[in-house]
């Protein structure tokens, strides 16, 4: 019998439907790969094998009087640590929250367990999302790697199969840059898609919520059950919810993908990144896409005006922890949020500004070039071994740095349309690729349908 940790989300569902194994087995393979992978991976920051048990248990016996709440009632899922959860400690990887226990679950975390899901642990973030602290967490795929950030533990608990999908959150690419980089599949869906209630916050106007998943597929029936309007997040989008795998099958003849090459495809993108995407073009071209040139003025600007409202919207929500615990963060962390308060007002007004600029330019290119999606490489650049990563991950000078990161997943943040990001291939290391599809705002269910054809077409 194949391993059940090796199983989608989907396939597993499957099997508790066919009452071919339980809830509590899914649980318990969970466990026991969690046990053999955390050594080298280090994805959770706190495992809550009770209260996994206990719900493990609940949804079997849903399960067994013919309940089924939906394709994640029985499925162990990570959740990482900015989500408040009210029976495990909410600490956003910092000691400035050590042992802080909500009294409410997050919105998102509300919703997974009224689905069924089974929360295995909180996963690891750097401190506060911020990026500025490397965590012990390592890639999945190669243990001396940096696995990518602040979603870090959650991408890799997926990939390491200690989880069968994820919560993450994004604020510049913290979904998309973990989950590239450890050859799993994540969404930052459109700003507002999911409730931030009850998510330790870095910047109002960024953050998203975004699940993690093996495929495609379960990606969208994890964001099927998670997005919502919430009327106490005051950013809640009030529309109805897409059935997200209504149409995943129905191929992708006819679409319009637009390609940007000035902005995704310049000299700072690496040879294999680059081989790569070239290659997944072409599938997408034999899948009956058409590949469109485009061009968006000043795209180039969005990681410069993506930084100076992360920063100063980061240090305002730290102004009062930071006056009453400064010595319980981590110095890097301090000193960039100490940073973030000198940001001039008028550079923030600037920067918003631009952004409304880049928005409207990012439209415009959609609908003259009567676009379905953009692809593009998640990030420009492979991974490295930690002790290649420069002592200031955000130092641009340096050869590889945060930046270089984070780079191509600003754009989305800015503009709050959504991002998925999928395995397109190796490179000669052995590393995944990923590639980045961007879509219309509300319009996941398109990215869903050309990943999910990309993925069956390409799958071994």
């Amino acid at each position: 019998m194949t391993d059940l940790t090796d199983l989608s989300m989907r396939e597993a569902g499957i099997l508790l439907l066919r009452r071919e194994a339980s809830a509590c087995d899914l649980l318990e393979a969970t466990l026991a790969q969690l046990e053999e992978s955390e050594p080298s991976v280090h994805a959770y920051a706190t495992v809550t094998e009770d209260v996994a048990r206990a719900a493990a248990r609940a949804a079997q016996k849903e399960l067994d009087r013919g309940r089924w709440r939906g394709p994640m009632h029985g499925i162990p899922v990570g959740v990482k640590d900015l989500f408040y959860t009210k029976d495990a400690p909410t600490e956003a990887g910092s000691k400035v929250l050590a042992g802080f226990v909500p009294d409410d679950d997050a919105d998102a975390v509300r919703r997974l367990r009224t689905a069924g899901a089974v929360m295995v642990g909180k996963t690891v973030t750097h401190e506060f999302a911020y990026g500025q602290n490397v965590p012990p967490t390592r890639n999945a795929l190669d243990n001396s790697c940096y696995p990518g950030g602040s979603s870090a533990g959650s991408a890799v608990a997926v990939a390491a199969r200690s989880a069968y999908g994820a919560l993450g959150t994004d604020s510049g690419g913290s979904v998309r840059v973990p989950a590239s980089l450890n050859g799993v599949v994540g969404i930052k869906p459109t700003f507002g898609r999911i409730s931030r209630r009850g998510v330790v916050a870095m910047s109002p106007s960024l953050d998203h919520v975004g699940p993690i998943a093996r495929t495609v597929e379960d990606c969208a029936l994890m964001l099927g059950e998670l997005a919502g309007f919430d009327p106490l997040d005051s950013s809640s989008l009030d529309t109805p919810v897409d059935d997200y795998t209504r149409d995943i099958g129905a191929g992708i003849a006819g679409m319009r993908i637009g390609v940007e090459r000035e902005f995704y495809f310049g000299d700072h993108v690496v040879p294999e990144v680059r081989d790569a995407l070239v290659s997944a073009m072409s599938v997408l071209q034999d899948l009956g896409a058409t590949i469109v040139e485009v061009s968006i003025p000043r795209l180039g600007l969005m990681p410069t005006v993506g930084l100076i409202t992360l920063l100063a919207d980061t240090s305002d929500y730290h102004r009062a922890l930071l006056r009453d615990r400064a010595a319980a963060y981590e110095p890097k962390t301090r000193v960039m949020l100490e940073v973030g308060s000198l940001v001039f007002a008028r550079s923030y007004l600037a920067a918003q500004r631009a952004r409304t600029v880049l928005r409207h330019a990012m439209k415009d290119a959609f609908l003259s070039d009567r676009l379905d999606a953009m692809v593009a490489p998640t990030q420009p650049v492979m991974t490295k071994p930690v002790e290649q990563l420069p002592v200031d991950l955000v130092d641009a000078s340096s050869e590889i740095g945060l930046p270089d990161f984070v780079r191509h997943t600003w754009p989305a943040n800015l503009t709050g349309q959504p991002a998925l990001t999928l395995p397109c291939g190796l490179a000669p290391s052995g590393l995944p690729v990923g590639m980045e599809l961007l879509g219309r705002p509300l319009d996941e269910a398109t990215l869903f349908r050309i990943g999910h054809a990309y993925e069956q077409e390409t799958e071994s």
